[in-house]
């Protein structure tokens, strides 16, 4: 076995990403502190070809040295924008016909690996913030809600760690 080399991984160029056929999904960040985190959310939304990344409240925008860290690029691929407000971007976006889903822990959710998205629709993911999660003013919003099964002692996953593990999942359900 032997490892790829980066001029071997025929990466395509930031105009031909923006092109593209996307995931049918938009990811929005609700009030997230860490800008490593939203960096990260950046490439991994980048990876599995994402329509969009909306930052709610808090969450930082780039350009900021912080995010680059981590996204490495990505803010330049994945298209962005930010809400004031949570509650409006996830307002907006169910304007424009899409589903509206929390990734969050709560009764009567659903664990993802039961959950199939369905390829005639366009989902709008909310990942919380790192301490509170969801908020209560998006969860009453939302159409539906994924929890990420666990078995650990904790039950709690890093953010990014989330938004991998979910965009995985719909992009396998949805493309492979």
């Amino acid at each position: 076995m032997q490892k790829l080399k980066l001029e071997d991984l025929n990466r395509v160029s930031v105009e031909a990403f923006k092109e593209q056929e996307k995931l049918p999904v938009v990811v929005i960040l609700d009030n997230v502190r860490s800008m490593h985190n939203v960096g990260s959310v950046f490439r991994t939304g980048d990876g599995f070809a994402i329509e969009k990344l909306v930052l709610c409240g808090i969450t930082a925008n780039p350009p900021h040295r912080e995010i680059e860290k981590t996204a490495l690029g990505a803010t330049a691929s994945v298209d962005w924008e930010h809400y004031d407000e949570t509650t409006a971007a996830v307002s907006a976006l169910r304007e424009q016909g899409y589903t509206i889903i929390a990734i969050e822990q709560a009764k009567n959710s659903t664990m993802l690996h039961t959950y199939q998205p369905a390829m005639d629709k366009k989902y709008a993911l909310i990942f919380g913030n790192e301490v509170d999660g969801v908020s209560d003013e998006v969860m009453a919003m939302s159409d539906e809600c994924i929890e990420i099964p666990q078995f650990g002692t904790k039950h709690s996953f890093n953010i990014v760690i989330s938004a991998g593990i979910v965009l995985w999942d719909f992009f396998a359900k949805l493309k492979l």
